[in-house]
């Protein structure tokens, strides 16, 4: 981290959190945040699902929410980026304070309920989108919805032409009722419409599925059989959680997700499970609590093919993001893997 990376952290983490985020991203547009451009190796190219990646690691959807800091973002390292969650209509979400900073744990709690300004916008910036770089969209649906289920094949009928890849995202914690639609049932009807929409699209995408943390093995056993059955291409392992072991931070009790360091060991044993359920046939991508190289790679050998990060950006900067891919590039050569490939699920035991 630069001397004025730090400076500038330090006056953000003087603002309130949401209004902190929001000034970094206007920092992004204007050019004030490192750029080192692609990152990648023989060694960290990586195939996700049939997209061929620089490396394998990721920017989390939330971030970028209105895909309005694509082009910036697109040269601070990423393998790939996803924006969003977009829903049909724009909606302001939960009313403010939604954003917490637990400094004492590395983690943030947010309820931000899918604040976003609608996918006519969304598709607008996405057709703007900066070439070469792998674009993917988390799609939502609005809290007032008569159809939640439809709302998410809408929005890829919307921004599909514009993508490399869209997730379903039911795991949010932050939407009334919405991690019901990762029952069975609810789950497979929804994928069915979303998967309509997809082949209606002039290039086809890969979906991808985004699941909670908070799920036991039946539950994730019935989730992955429905994601396979329904083409699903990729699991996404995991969304922010409900859960509050062992937090120290007064922030600890307000209500959302727990993102950040505290959800690394949670989301990465449900990471391994899910290898272990699909028997390491479906692609998979960690997430939660990645803040070092070394847990990228702890996330990849539980059998992840890539990992996003998002919470860590907040303490350390977006230079974290070249020092993690080349750290993993380091950490593989240490190892004498030849690819990102060889590696993923070689310490799956580790969290079984």
């Amino acid at each position: 981290m630069t001397g004025l990376e730090r400076l500038g952290l330090g006056l953000l983490h003087r603002l309130d959190a949401e209004t902190a985020h929001g000034l970094a991203l206007r920092a992004l547009r204007m050019g004030l945040v490192p750029a080192p451009g692609q990152i990648t190796s023989e060694r960290l190219r990586t195939d996700l699902a049939g997209i061929m990646l620089p490396n394998p690691v990721g920017l989390a959807a939330g971030f970028d929410k209105n895909a309005c800091a694509l082009g910036p973002l697109s040269r601070a390292g990423f393998g790939f980026i996803e924006a969003g969650a977009i829903t049909p209509r724009a909606q302001p979400g939960n009313p403010r304070p939604r954003l917490f900073r637990l400094t004492e744990d590395a983690g943030v709690i947010n309820r931000f309920g899918f604040n976003n300004d609608g996918m006519a916008a969304a598709a607008a910036r996405l057709a703007r989108r900066p070439v070469g770089a792998v674009i993917g969209l988390n799609l939502g649906a609005n809290k007032d919805s008569a159809d939640r289920a439809g709302d998410f094949a809408r929005v890829l009928a919307t921004c599909g032409a514009h993508l490399d890849f869209a997730t379903v995202n039911v795991s949010s914690p932050n939407t009334e009722r919405l991690r019901d639609l990762q029952g069975a049932e609810a789950l497979s009807a929804l994928l069915a419409g979303v998967m309509v929409a997809r082949d209606a699209l002039p290039r086809p995408i890969p979906i991808f599925l985004k699941i909670a943390p908070d799920l036991d093995d039946p539950a994730l056993g019935e989730i992955a059989a429905v994601a396979q059955e329904a083409g699903v291409a990729a699991i996404i392992a995991t969304n922010t959680t409900l859960a509050r072991d062992g937090l120290r931070s007064s922030a600890r009790a307000e209500a959302g997700g727990l993102s950040g360091a505290p959800l690394f060991e949670r989301s990465t044993r449900v990471l391994a499970r899910l290898s272990h359920l699909t028997g390491g046939q479906m692609p998979l991508i960690g997430v939660g609590g990645i803040g070092s190289a070394e847990d990228a790679y702890a996330k990849i050998r539980a059998g992840a093919s890539a990992v996003q990060l998002y919470s860590a950006l907040a303490y350390k900067g977006l230079s974290l993001v070249p020092q993690i891919v080349h750290g993993l590039d380091a950490l593989l050569a240490r190892d004498g893997m030849a690819s990102v490939a060889e590696a993923v699920g070689t310490g799956r035991g580790d969290w079984l």
